[in-house]
């Protein structure tokens, strides 16, 4: 059995990774019996840190907002803020950058408040990286972000007014299992326990997500991972414009530039075809100039004047 002091602080260290202990569960973790693990929380108390217990057969142990602030002091957004900037720079494409944005981000999380570092550790565990980005979407709300990134992490069933698309207005009740970011956009994949099959939800299109304190197991998700149930969605929701062209380039060139954002296929040595979906006829119009390379429109034929009124502006500058 460990003594007393390595025995506290392993305490603590399971009250920070849980949002809720079961007594018996807790006091096995630790190899202790009931009795002294009371003491231990009472031994925590004393040290400053709020330890809330819940009495009775299936009571338990959490740690509250509130405990003894390191140096480090921002609030509850700037931590957010700070968390999601360094692990979009990690997995971003500036070359050595991400080493850095990690290093300085496990030193940040290590100061940090236990009830700051509790949200941003749930952050970063329940998001998969999709591993390409798109067009910049809107702003998300840090609070709904970090609701959604908890109750994936405690497996607990969330609610939430959802606007969609149309802008129809749904209240939804779903068991919330990961977040995937692409680009500023973040969707939640969840169970939609209302329509009985599983769902991505636009995080800014959310309206106060609240966990209802009921736990769940959580369910085998019809695809790879979280990122993979995304991308398929997007890759199958109507979009106005279905583009096409042949770039004048090898095609590990081009996908090497654009590959992340569209299907590029080799035509021959020096030519390939690319094939992408979108929404207006700007994007197509940047990926393409961002090949590097001469390319011919083949469809649709709008894309041909969206590229020449570019090419007009562009020489005018």
């Amino acid at each position: 059995m460990a003594n007393t002091s390595s025995r506290t602080l392993r305490l603590l260290s399971l009250l920070q990774t849980h949002r809720y202990w079961p007594g018996s569960e807790l006091a096995a973790r630790l190899e202790v019996s009931p009795r002294t693990l009371r003491r231990d929380v009472d031994r925590l108390r004393e040290l400053g840190y709020p330890v809330e217990a819940q009495r009775g057969v299936d009571g338990g142990y959490q740690l509250a907002p509130g405990a003894t602030l390191p140096p480090l002091v921002v609030d509850d957004e700037e931590a957010v803020a700070l968390a999601v900037g360094l692990q979009a720079a990690a997995q971003g494409s500036v070359e050595g950058i991400a080493e850095s944005s990690l290093r300085v981000l496990a030193k940040v999380v290590q100061v940090m408040p236990a009830r700051l570092r509790r949200r941003v550790d749930a952050l970063r565990a329940m998001t998969v990286p999709m591993g390409w980005t798109g067009a910049p979407g809107p702003s998300v709300d840090p609070g709904a972000l970090t609701a959604v990134a908890l109750a994936c992490r405690d497996s607990e069933r969330v609610r939430f007014a959802y606007t969609a698309a149309g802008g129809q207005e749904t209240e939804r009740h779903v068991e919330p299992l990961r977040l995937v970011p692409v680009g500023r956009r973040w969707y939640l994949v969840a169970y939609d326990l209302t329509r009985h099959d599983w769902r991505s939800f636009r995080v800014d299109r959310m309206s106060a997500p609240q966990g209802t304190g009921a736990r769940f197991r959580p369910r085998d998700l019809p695809a790879a991972d979280a990122a993979e149930f995304v991308r398929a969605g997007l890759e199958n929701a109507a979009r106005p414009y279905r583009v096409e062209a042949v770039v004048h380039a090898p095609a590990a060139s081009v996908r090497s530039r654009i590959g992340q954002w569209s299907t590029v296929e080799e035509l021959s040595a020096d030519r390939c075809r690319v094939l992408m979906t979108a929404d207006s006829l700007d994007w197509p119009t940047m990926a393409l100039g961002v090949a590097g390379a001469d390319f011919e429109v083949v469809s649709p034929p709008e894309l041909r004047d969206h590229v020449h009124e570019w090419g007009a502006r562009f020489g005018r500058a």
